[in-house]
């Protein structure tokens, strides 16, 4: 027995989409993976700077202050080199990352925490309204009841 397909039907299908590709449109277009796509973005461009002020800045003031060179190589056997100053380099720009991230978060989490404790303010007060409107029965049964 065939289904009847009805204009609503037709029509709501059409709007969500069948199968795997409408799974994919509904995930695709949800407000948290596009956010995360934009925090990928710029997290790749921010890197960049990061790497650059590490390279153009940081370095030379750390070859200039103690003379040890940052980009410097280790030989090992064979003509293979260890270079370490590589490494120092990212473990700096990591560490600027992390510590603008965490100064960034800690400035959000406090400005959200801002909004939230006024409204834990307003609901504060409305219980105490509560509570004032429900001693108030209390006593008016008390009374009544003597």
């Amino acid at each position: 027995m065939a289904k009847k397909i009805s204009k609503e039907n037709l029509k709501e299908l059409k709007e969500k989409g069948t199968g795997f590709f409408g799974e994919f449109k509904e995930f695709i277009m949800r407000g948290n993976v596009m956010d995360m796509a934009i925090g990928i973005i710029i997290g790749g461009a921010f890197s960049n700077i990061v790497t650059a002020l590490t390279t153009d800045f940081i370095n030379p003031l750390i070859n200039g202050i103690g003379g040890a060179e940052v980009a410097g190589t280790f030989k090992i056997y064979g003509g293979q080199v260890i270079r370490y100053g590589d490494f120092i380099t990212s473990v700096i720009n990591f560490l600027i990352m992390a510590f603008v991230l965490f100064i960034l978060l800690k400035s959000f989490n406090k400005i959200s925490a801002i909004g939230k404790k006024e409204a834990e303010e307003k609901e504060e007060e409305k219980k105490a309204e509560d509570i004032v409107l429900l001693e108030e029965i209390r006593d008016l049964l008390k009374k009544n009841a003597k």
